[in-house]
């Protein structure tokens, strides 16, 4: 079974950023980071070819600046987690909109949780028209959790808001499709974490993001780079096989966490 990292430091935090020509809102999220109740470690702003200020305003905000100069969100998003000092990678959009618990609320689940190498989180829409903004969230990300989660047997990760371990990262980053830009990258990373560890709900507050992946044509694209990310993974993750390697897993965990618990039983009663 993988084995994750909880050494003395694995409570700090990366929090990762794509970003291209999307300097208005990136500004939004980053102050929206510096009011965390427990700032993070580090923020890396992976700058993906912007033609506009978003580089140069992410440095004056006091971010870290990584360029990728491969297109797309995958190629952006693992450059991030490569250069990621932190033990606990989080990862939202320059479009999204953190509560100032987030961050803490993300270090406080994995502390509890050491068998959970990801959380993925819940999201609400910042902007649209104001009576729109609840049920369109709970269609787009109620059928998005629906449809991938057939297809990966366990939750899927949604990459506005999500977080795992590094040491979970350094098993699959070889794997991950990070050159394909139109790979849906969270779908894709769900994929290679959940075939060897744990991925959980985040508890807490809901990450803010504008409604602009329902817009501008965005719904379409992201729909058809999830059927793409689903079939490249074929025959090999064809559901009712991948189901079986994921009850597999699961049954090993259990038994894994079960002789834990009774070697600690037999120690404390010694």
């Amino acid at each position: 079974m993988p084995e994750l990292s909880v050494d003395a430091e694995h409570l700090r935090t990366s929090v990762v950023i794509p970003v291209k020509d999307d300097a208005p809102l990136l500004a939004r999220c980053l102050e929206a980071l510096a009011a965390q109740t427990v700032p993070p470690d580090e923020v890396i702003v992976v700058d993906n070819g912007s033609t506009d200020d978003s580089a140069a305003m992410a440095l004056a905000a006091g971010a870290r600046v990584i360029p990728c100069p491969v297109p797309g969100i995958p190629a952006a998003a693992s450059a991030g987690y490569d250069a990621a000092r932190g033990a606990l990678v989080l990862r939202l959009d320059a479009d999204c909109v953190p509560a100032p618990t987030w961050v803490a609320e993300v270090r406080d689940a994995f502390s509890s949780a050491e068998q959970v190498a990801a959380f993925t989180g819940r999201a609400h829409f910042t902007d649209g028209p104001r009576a729109l903004r609840a049920p369109l969230a709970l269609l787009y990300l109620g059928t998005y959790a629906a449809m991938t989660g057939v297809a990966l047997g366990h939750l899927p990760l949604f990459g506005s808001n999500l977080a795992f371990r590094r040491s979970a990262w350094d098993q699959v980053k070889g794997d991950v499709h990070r050159e394909d830009a139109e790979v849906h990258d969270d779908l894709d990373l769900a994929f290679h974490l959940g075939d060897a560890f744990t991925i959980a709900r985040l508890p807490g507050s809901s990450m803010g993001m504008s409604m602009r992946p329902l817009t501008q044509g965005a719904f379409g694209r992201r729909v058809r780079r999830g059927f793409r990310s689903v079939m490249m993974h074929w025959p090999e993750d064809f559901p009712p096989r991948r189901w079986r390697r994921v009850v597999a897993r699961r049954r090993l965990v259990a038994r894994h966490r079960r002789a834990t618990l009774v070697r600690t039983s037999a120690r404390i009663a010694a």
